[in-house]
């Protein structure tokens, strides 16, 4: 076998010596489960810290009735393993699959809040929802799930996801039930079914959002990394 033209493996090896000479450390990054608990926990502090701010009584009452008490939890769940899902999703070479994760929490989460739907009576200390305590609710979704999705984004900046639009609406998902977990200390009123269909439309929003414009934004990050 040729071994090229004379001189060529000392040039070879200069240049390798010039790479190693201008290679800076690089910072590791954290696993994809201990990143997702982190804005998990953040997102939680987040929640504690609005608590004052709570109707804590009627939280109590709500909290008695399984189908609310589910969906919270699911709501919950769901937020941390779509998150875990967002990180490991980042990683280039990790299966698609990892998609799959939020998925039983998420069917909790919506199950759960249909169920509210179909009960006759009113939750004991609740009312139905008017048309300007929906659209607060709808406000507050917004409002939150936005620095939630900033939040993921920042943490993903180092990342180079394969597939950044699945990542990006991963990140949706959890900023979605991230934000609808917040808002279950301020949701005064019962389930109805036109309550829960705006929730889903302004959720739906939440995901399409972030999953074209966040997946703009890492498939850039990607490229210049």
């Amino acid at each position: 076998m040729s071994e090229g033209p004379p001189g060529t493996s000392a040039r070879h090896d200069r240049l390798l010596e010039d790479l190693a000479d201008n290679l800076t450390p690089v910072r590791r990054l954290r696993t994809p489960w201990l990143r997702g608990l982190s804005w998990f926990v953040g997102a939680v502090a987040l929640g504690l810290a609005l608590m004052p701010l709570a109707d804590v009584e009627g939280l109590r009452i709500r909290m008695a009735l399984p189908d609310l008490r589910y969906a919270a939890l699911g709501a919950l769940l769901t937020a941390l393993t779509a998150a875990i899902a967002t990180f490991q999703t980042s990683v280039p070479g990790r299966s698609a699959s990892w998609a799959l994760l939020p998925l039983a929490p998420t069917a909790l989460w919506v199950g759960a809040s249909g169920l509210g739907c179909l009960r006759n009576w009113v939750a004991p200390g609740t009312n139905l929802a008017d048309g300007g305590e929906t659209g607060g609710c709808l406000v507050f979704l917004l409002a939150f799930s936005v620095p939630l999705s900033l939040a993921l984004v920042l943490m993903l900046r180092r990342a180079c996801p394969l597939r950044p639009n699945l990542t990006a609406a991963l990140g949706g998902l959890a900023a979605a039930a991230g934000a609808a977990a917040l808002l279950v200390p301020f949701h005064p009123h019962d389930a109805t079914v036109t309550d829960l269909a705006a929730h889903l439309v302004v959720v739906a929003g939440i995901i399409a959002a972030n999953g074209l414009a966040g997946g703009r934004l890492l498939a850039g990050e990607a490229g210049r990394g």
